[in-house]
């Protein structure tokens, strides 16, 4: 008789879930589900609510990206009222997704991913985590906490939060920033750009070449990406047009408001998480070996179908990724590769913003008078592309809500990329703890 493998929950993810590995009567895989069992019910719920009071609401979606949904909310609300912010006021949405990217990635790659690569993926769970981190190399952790620290502090101390803001309004932002606030902020946001430079060369030395055989083995599929880019193929985390591309490179470009033509949302019953797959490719297909409709967002797919990166430094590191892995890149484990590049970018990002005189500006909103209409925002969430889509009444309250989350984005590739790590390790009913922990490898580089 075969069996079941339940790993549950999964350990260093952002959220809850788990996994269900079946066994033939060989004791072989014959099937993987990532089960997320999480409802959160937001769609609903904020029907009926003003517009003006959206970005408040949905940045509690997730106390890890808050900034995000605050950022992706605003832009839909400026879109149901028909209004352009004002440049200064972008530019501050900008810096402060960007100081946030800075502390979400230091997060993940140092706490969350790192044990599996500075401890070992076989080694005993005891000792496979943060603390284990401190103990290994503990002048890099009290850097790491520094650095977490000092972003959240810059989000507090200007914007008055660093979770669940309150900052961005529709039309623009809460406040200006003073000339002494960005002298305050500058020397702190180049002391993080010292930290992302120091992390990526130090995973490169440290932990890409040790690890090149897992990187090749574990979570490996191969299909389609998504992520925003500029006019001129720049990748940008906060505006611009989605790009679809498929496995093989060739890519769609469209705007945020036609994404109901490129993407369709699809539902199992096993999972209270939406399945979005790629219309004009083709049903849904979860069939391992000839997976159809299903694409990638996060930042491996961002730095897929971006042409190039927006700032100096993070293009260098691009250029040097391309080199050995190519475009599209389709190795799963490139994630962690991947998300240390766009650290770059948010900070060098950041350093730019603070250094751009139009930034205190004290022109940082435009009126607002409430109408019927449907608003689209999209910004790039450290978890992949955030779509918030909103319809209101003359009133200016909401009667329709839809929202399509990085991670939703990533349903299907996270359960194929699972179920190729359990077929990969798991034969004739053998296992261990490190096993089971090399397919959970291959949820964490998803961060989701």
């Amino acid at each position: 008789m075969g069996k079941v493998i339940n790993i549950q929950p999964v350990t260093r993810i952002e959220g809850h879930a788990k996994v269900a590995i079946t066994l033939d009567d060989a004791g072989n895989v014959s099937d993987t589900k990532v089960h997320v069992q999480a409802l959160r019910g937001f769609e609903k719920f904020c029907e009926g609510r003003p517009v003006e009071e959206m970005p408040r609401i949905v940045c509690h979606i997730c106390g890890i990206c808050p900034w995000a949904h605050h950022l992706a909310s605003s832009k839909a609300a400026d879109a149901c009222y028909g209004v352009t912010p004002p440049p200064a006021a972008v530019k501050l949405r900008r810096l402060m997704q960007s100081v946030a990217y800075v502390s979400d990635k230091i997060l993940h790659f140092y706490f969350l991913a790192a044990p599996d690569f500075v401890i070992g993926p076989d080694a005993d769970y005891s000792v496979r985590n943060v603390v284990g981190i401190v103990q290994a190399a503990p002048e890099i952790a009290k850097q790491v906490v520094k650095m977490r620290q000092m972003g959240a502090m810059m989000l507090e101390h200007f914007a008055g939060r660093a979770i669940h803001p309150t900052f961005s309004l529709p039309g623009g932002v809460s406040k200006p920033m003073t000339e002494k606030e960005r002298d305050e902020m500058l020397p702190q946001a180049k002391e993080l750009l010292e930290f992302a430079k120091f992390s990526i060369n130090f995973a490169k030395e440290n932990v890409f070449p040790k690890y090149l055989d897992a990187i090749k083995s574990i979570g490996v599929i191969k299909v389609g990406y998504m992520g925003t880019v500029r006019d001129d193929g720049a990748l940008d985390f906060y505006d611009g047009k989605l790009r679809l591309m498929r496995p093989d490179g060739t890519y769609d470009d469209f705007a945020y408001d036609q994404y109901v033509d490129y993407i369709g949302e699809w539902v199992e019953p096993w999972s209270y998480q939406k399945f979005p797959y790629a219309k004009k490719w083709g049903k849904l297909n979860l069939d391992l070996d000839n997976p159809t409709g299903v694409y990638r967002t996060n930042c491996l797919a961002r730095i897929n179908v971006a042409d190039k990166m927006e700032t100096p430094l993070a293009q260098a590191e691009l250029e040097e990724f391309r080199s050995a892995f190519g475009r599209p890149a389709h190795y799963t484990l490139l994630y962690h590769y991947a998300r240390l590049i766009e650290l770059v970018q948010a900070a060098e990002t950041a350093v730019m913003l603070l250094n751009d005189p139009e930034i205190t500006s004290t022109d940082i909103r435009v009126p607002i008078t409430p109408r019927a209409a449907r608003g689209i925002g999209c910004v790039e969430a450290p978890r992949g592309t955030l779509i918030h889509d909103y319809t209101c009444d003359d009133n200016g309250l909401i009667t329709n809500v839809n929202l399509i989350v990085g991670t939703t984005h990533n349903n299907a590739a996270i359960n194929l990329s699972v179920n190729q790590a359990a077929k990969e390790f798991i034969k004739a009913g053998k296992y261990d703890q490190g096993i089971l922990n090399k397919v959970e490898m291959a949820i964490r580089a998803y961060d989701p």
